[in-house]
């Protein structure tokens, strides 16, 4: 079996969860390394190669296809990352059973890594960090492109989400669908501003737009309003242009098609902010709705208030769905302990979702084997439905 992953996305959240690793390690208290600066010295070089691969990725995710070296850029990279994660579990690891051991030494970890050099295995961190750096000096080669510089690009190439959704599909969400839905239902919420916003928060690939559509599309939430619209905002926010989407979703529901053509035919014509957002208000006056924005970037709290004010005249019980990466983000539209925060899914789920992607049958008569090698790779995934479902749907039985 062999699994190769093709985009950016899922690597992304993979550099920040071995940051997070590598940052707990350093910052340990009974971390001490003195004596060992050799030692502090690559673990530093290591993640100073995270932080200078993190910023490339989305560049990289867009050139794979036209570019191979591109493409086995990421490949290479995702093997690297490999090896430096199972590096810091090993060292989380050695020295958790060290302190279990030693409770009376005041630096366990100075014990370990003076065991570590002794066994030679200072070797394997210095392979693992000059793989990793050779990674990260080819992507000048390459002429990848930080995120700021790539955006323009990215978010003209990315296929836009829609509202639509497999839910067979779908693993390990139910409880988080439930409580969505019943946000979306309550009539209670922000009576006196007359709106509500319900952000879904999390990293990148860990389901946000798929729990959305999971809840746009249920009858509960299908009956309860008068009017839905989705809309992809990304990374490049263009108010006039969201207001148009959301016009031309509501236009389109059933019951409005004929009544706005002439309206509609005049508007995409325009692109009078004043027009279309007098236009969306009259569109939303006295009506409940749901409008999901998803995949929102951008923090300028001055464009999303003007961009807001026709939903203002919405009926009690109106609610605006948002997905984004960013706290901060969310935090423009509402209070920090509002924000739905999205948690990665349990191993058993991951499992389930693998399976469905893979070419793994469990009436197969090496099942067994390959349940043991699978298990291994969605253990990498570290509960990232993103990389689940690649990795997956890359999986093929040699």
């Amino acid at each position: 079996m062999a699994a190769k992953l093709e985009g950016g996305a899922y690597l992304s959240s993979f550099v920040d969860a071995v940051l997070e690793k590598l940052s707990s390690i350093l910052e340990d208290d009974d971390f001490v390394l003195e004596g060992n600066d050799s030692a502090l010295e690559l673990l530093q070089k290591l993640e100073k190669s995270l932080y200078d691969v993190g910023p490339v990725l989305d560049d990289a995710e867009l050139k794979q296809f036209s570019d191979k070296k591109v493409k086995k850029w990421l490949i290479d990279l995702q093997d690297a990352l490999y090896k430096a994660d199972d590096l810091l579990d090993e060292l989380s690891t050695k020295a958790a059973t060290a302190t279990q051991r030693d409770l009376g030494n005041s630096s366990p970890w100075s014990h370990y890594v003076d065991s570590c050099i002794e066994d030679s295995a200072i070797n394997v961190i210095e392979k693992t960090v000059a793989t990793l750096e050779s990674v990260a000096r080819r992507k000048g080669y390459l002429r990848l492109l930080p995120k700021e510089s790539a955006k323009m690009d990215i978010s003209s190439w990315r296929i836009p989400s829609t509202s639509l959704v497999v839910s067979s599909d779908i693993f390990g969400r139910d409880e988080d669908k439930e409580n969505i839905i019943k946000l979306l239902l309550d009539d209670t919420c922000d009576v006196e501003s007359l709106l509500t916003v319900i952000p879904i928060v999390g990293m990148g690939g860990i389901g946000k737009t798929t729990l959305a559509q999971l809840v746009y599309n249920d009858a509960k939430v299908v009956g309860k309003f008068d009017t839905r619209a989705w809309v992809c905002v990304a990374e490049n926010p263009d108010p006039v242009n969201v207001t148009k989407t959301i016009i031309g979703a509501i236009d389109s529901c059933p019951g409005n098609m004929d009544k706005f053509d002439s309206l509609r035919n005049n508007l995409k014509e325009t692109d009078n902010f004043d027009s279309l957002q007098t236009n969306l208000k009259e569109k939303l006056t006295g009506k409940t709705f749901l409008v999901v924005l998803d995949d929102v970037w951008h923090d300028r709290r001055d464009m999303w208030e003007d961009f807001l004010k026709p939903f203002r005249f919405g009926d009690n019980g109106s609610k605006i769905l948002l997905t984004t990466r960013n706290e901060n983000v969310a935090s423009v539209f509402t209070a920090s302990n509002l924000h739905y925060r999205l948690s990665l899914l349990l191993i058993e789920d991951c499992w389930s979702m693998f399976l469905k992607h893979s070419s793994i049958s469990t009436n197969s008569k090496q099942y067994a084997t390959l349940e043991q090698i699978g298990r291994k790779i969605v253990e990498k995934c570290k509960g990232l439905p993103l990389a689940v479902k690649t990795l997956g749907v890359y999986c093929v039985i040699s």
